[in-house]
Order: C-alpha cells, then sequence, then structure tokens
C-alpha cells in the first residue's frame, strides 16, 4: 500500500510563522509596528490552538500585514535560512520520496514554493494559499475559493485528493490535528522541535520533538541513525550555560544532577560535568550508553583510561576558554555526529572528512593485530563496497571509520560486534 506524508510548513518546516516574519519585514518603519506584531502573533497562535477559526485569524492578519512583492522577496530569502534543522539534515529522504510528499499549509505559495522545491518537493505537490495583488504588486487579499484558506481547510482539501494509501500527517497546529480528528490520515505527528502547543501535543498519536524521530519511527532512511532526542545527556556540576545551549540546539535530552548517579549515567549517551564531578573509573565500566564525556576541567588519567578502555571517549578543557574553536560542546558535537576524536585526551586522532550518500560505522576495539582485515572480511562476504576506510591506534585501542555506499542487514552489524576484543560498535549515519 502507497504511503503519503503531509507537512506542515510554517512552525514546522520552517522554524517560524512567515506571515508573522512578514509583517516584520513589511511593517518596520511603522512607529506601531510592536502592537501590530503582537497582534499578528496572538491571532497565529489563537488559530493554532483551535481558540479562533483559521478563516477569522487569516483574514484579520492579512489587512495587517501592508505587504507588497519586494517584502516577499525579502522574506523568501530569510525563511531560506530558517528551514528546521531536522528537515535541512534529510534532504536524501525528500529526494528519495518526491511523490508521497506533500506540503499543505495555509500559509502562501508565493513564499512557500521557492523554499520547499530546493528539497526535491514537486511543485505540484505544494497546496497552500495564494495571494491577490493590486497593480503596483501590494497584496490586497487572497483567494477565498481556495479551501486551504477556510476553516477545516485541510479536511476539505484531503477529500478532494482522495490519495490512495496511508497517510501519515506531521505538523504543529489545530489545523493538523483535524486532519486525524476527521479520520482522513492513518497517524498525526505533534512536530515540537521549533514550538510545542500542549493543546494539540495532547491529541496526537505521537510527539516527534524532530524529523529524524518521525522517520526513525517509521523505519524510514533518515541522515542520522539515531534521533538526538532519544539520547540523554546527563549535565553534572558547574558547566557552562553556552554549551548547554547549544546542546538544546542539537535536540538533546537534557538532564541535570547535583552528582554523578549511577542509575542516571547508565542511561546516559553523553556526560557533561566540571573537573570536580567525573566519574569514577568504576561507574564509567557500568555505563554500557554512554558514548562521550566533555569535562569542563581536567581529565584525571584514571578516569580517561578506564573510560578507553570501556569505549567512552573523553574530551577535556583545562583553561576552559569559551570562545576558542575548539570549544567543549563543538568537540563533543563532532564526535557524534561525525566520528571525529581530535583534542580528545584518550583516543586516537582522527579527523575523517563528511561522505554523502554513505553509511557511517565505528569499530572500537582492543589494539591487537588483524582486526581490519576480519572487519573488512565481514563486508567482503556480504559484498559491500567500501569508500572510505581510516584505521587509527594508541597503546590501548583501535579504532576504525568504515564509509559503505550500500544498504546491508542486520547480519552485518551483529558480525562486526561479535569480532574478537570488540569494545564497541556505532552506526553513526
Amino acid at each position: 500500500m502507497e504511503q503519503y506524508f503531509i507537512i506542515d510548513f510554517d512552525s514546522t518546516f520552517t522554524q517560524v510563522e512567515a506571515l508573522d516574519e512578514l509583517a516584520r519585514i513589511s511593517l518596520k518603519n511603522r512607529p506601531d509596528r510592536e502592537d501590530i506584531y503582537k497582534q499578528i502573533e496572538d491571532l497565529t497562535n489563537a488559530s493554532m490552538e483551535g481558540k479562533l477559526s483559521f478563516t477569522e485569524s487569516l483574514e484579520r492578519r492579512v489587512k495587517l500585514l501592508n505587504a507588497n512583492r519586494d517584502h516577499l522577496k525579502q522574506l523568501i530569502s530569510h525563511l531560506k535560512k530558517k528551514v528546521s534543522t531536522s528537515f535541512s539534515r534529510n534532504t536524501i529522504f525528500f529526494k528519495n520520496h518526491q511523490d508521497e510528499v506533500l506540503i499543505v499549509s495555509g500559509g502562501f505559495k508565493e513564499f512557500i514554493t521557492p523554499v520547499v522545491t530546493e528539497y526535491h518537493i514537486k511543485k505540484e505537490n505544494i497546496y497552500a494559499n495564494t495571494f491577490v495583488f493590486d497593480e503596483e504588486g501590494n497584496i490586497i487579499g487572497y483567494d477565498r475559493e481556495n479551501p486551504l484558506s477556510q476553516e477545516g481547510g485541510k479536511v476539505k482539501l484531503l477529500k478532494e485528493l482522495q490519495l490512495p494509501g496511508d497517510i501519515y500527517g506531521i505538523g504543529d497546529g489545530y489545523s493538523d490535528f483535524q486532519l486525524k480528528e476527521s479520520g482522513m490520515i492513518k497517524k498525526f505527528f505533534a512536530f515540537t522541535e521549533n514550538i510545542e502547543r500542549k493543546s494539540v501535543a495532547e491529541k496526537a498519536d505521537h510527539i516527534t520533538p524532530s524529523f529524524d524521530e518521525f522517520l526513525y519511527l517509521n523505519k524510514l532512511p533518515r541522515a542520522i541513525s539515531y534521533p538526538k532526542n532519544r539520547i540523554k545527556c546527563l549535565v553534572v556540576g558547574n558547566v557552562d550555560e553556552d554549551a548547554l545551549d547549544q546542546l538544546k540546539k542539537e535536540g538533546y535530552n537534557m538532564r541535570h544532577r547535583d552528582d554523578v548517579e549511577e542509575k542516571y549515567l547508565e542511561e546516559a549517551g553523553v556526560l557533561f560535568c566540571d573537573e570536580e564531578h567525573q566519574p569514577s573509573a568504576e561507574q564509567v565500566q557500568n555505563a554500557g550508553r554512554l558514548k562521550v564525556i566533555g569535562i569542563f576541567g581536567k581529565c584525571n588519567r584514571k578516569l580517561a583510561d578506564a573510560a578507553a578502555e570501556n569505549g567512552i571517549i573523553i574530551f577535556d578543557d583545562p583553561r576552559h576558554n569559551p570562545h576558542s574553536t575548539d570549544f567543549l560542546p563543538k568537540r563533543v558535537m563532532a564526535f557524534m555526529n561525525e566520528g571525529k576524536t581530535h583534542t580528545s585526551c584518550n583516543f586516537p586522532d582522527l579527523q575523517p572528512p563528511r561522505v554523502n550518500n554513505a553509511h557511517r560505522l565505528i569499530h572500537i576495539h582492543k589494539n591487537v593485530p588483524g582486526i581490519l582485515a576480519k572487519i573488512n572480511d565481514v563486508f567482503a562476504r556480504h559484498n559491500i563496497n567500501i569508500v572510505g576506510e581510516f584505521l587509527v591506534t594508541n597503546p590501548q585501542i583501535g579504532y576504525v571509520i568504515t564509509d559503505v555506499n550500500t544498504g546491508y542487514d542486520t547480519e552485518v552489524l551483529n558480525e562486526l560486534k561479535a569480532i574478537e576484543h570488540t569494545i564497541k560498535f556505532r552506526l553513526l549515519y
């Protein structure tokens, strides 16, 4: 059976509400602009939360805009920089599902089409409102015959389209939930990467903090193997606020504790701590999910050795310079996202380039001879082509990154994990 993906635009595909942003562009020279911005934002939120009909909200917002075609050009440039992070990194999904992805929005084609077509979304699969202009190019209204300008417009549109297959809806607002309420779609995913509207999230089949999560839940190809929101980041002690902000933007599931408690450490994939709150060597031996530790301070040698023996990389920051290009969270994220180990205090140094259209696998093992040959033997027996491979070692461990350009089944992963002297194996993307 065919599958279709109905995706909202404002605060879903993009991080912002486009009409709100258009108002900031078109009204920037008005002395009363802040009052009008507030009116437009309030009308947007009332509609998205189901407190005001979409028709009334749209009509009142467009009247307040005082915008023209030149303002729209500025808006388009702005929106292209505001595509939601998890959508922008999954361009390959849109390329491979061009026929199944539909953008359905109460926004306007004039600014939606130039943004989403850069992500391989077909023009004929974009459903939105259209502005009406006067001879000078001023926006004077919109096409009121378009079902998307009316209350329940998304439901009306889907009834007209009669798509043959399972339909999945992704959005942040009440109009997106109405698709589920009407029975027109199989599941509704409340998208909360940019904003969480509790009245909508409570009614969703799933809350998806990122597009990666949606793809993961539905077993669809994605840019990263495991959504960041599923990775718990434990924060202990005096940790830089800028570092925490960067991790939050990456989408990690943040947890703050006063001390390193074993039950929380065992659940964590990432640990950030200060010098006084480093875990013990014994604690990291039981932290099976832990991949990386970032220490704001100097790492003690006993911990560094114990972590390496358990396949856990450590980055420390004895000088604590938040303005450095080697700022601690950047190094941690470079490891999590790319497998880079540069400036680690317990792993061999490796800075592999990013390879597009490939899968990256990481193998950490005891530094004994013959492991690379065994890894390559697994790929050879399964007829998997290697497009890039990197091996670095230190006295304790060997660290291998392999990039392959073909799919594989779970048996390949199981065989790689089963190689003797393997410490940790990870599928990165």
